[in-house]
């Protein structure tokens, strides 16, 4: 009985998820400009962990230690102007730029695929209040018919009962003069 209860529970929060997220299911066909394959995952993972604090914080971390180890003798393999440094800050932008485009290329997809399902999602509530605000003034119209016909049954009963009571009246003087 309880196990019922839970799966009768666990179909209707799925349903309702399927219902919530309508307006986005026919985007999920799309693929991404760049594909879904582990590659650009982790491509585009790479990318937004280039604008992280921790990356930027981390390497501020090793260039000092670099520049350093360097300058201070611990270390001869780049002495100044650091030019394997620089080749290396080359490098890292070279492979940065393209990540980051592919990562904004991305972002620019999904936000595009979720604006039209969030337009389609506004026009189907725009839709929905219209059949309401219709259905309501037709609600309206049914009760003012209702309440008229109310009114006047309740004359015609008032005027049954006035004659109900002439009636009963002569009745009793009839029955008094008899």
């Amino acid at each position: 009985m309880a196990k019922e209860g839970l799966e009768n529970k666990i179909n209707a929060e799925a349903k309702h998820d399927r219902y919530y997220f309508r307006f986005h299911l026919p985007h999920l066909h799309l693929g991404s400009v760049f594909g879904d394959d582990w590659f650009a995952l982790r491509a585009e993972a790479f990318a937004r962990f280039f604008g992280t604090p921790v990356f930027l914080i981390a390497q501020t971390i090793i260039v000092a230690l670099w520049i350093f180890a360097n300058i201070l003798g611990f270390a001869h393999f780049d002495l100044y102007p650091f030019i394997l440094l620089n080749l290396a800050f080359s490098l890292q932008a070279a492979y940065a730029a393209p990540l980051i485009l592919l990562a904004q290329t991305r972002q620019a997809d999904r936000d595009k695929a979720h604006a039209e399902a969030d337009a389609q999602h506004r026009e189907a509530i725009h839709q929905a209040s219209e059949e309401r605000e219709l259905l309501a003034a037709k609600q309206a119209v049914y009760l003012v018919e209702l309440m008229k016909q109310n009114t006047a049954l309740t004359e015609m009963t008032q005027q049954l009962s006035q004659r109900i009571e002439t009636l009963t009246v002569e009745l009793h003087k009839k029955i008094l003069d008899a």
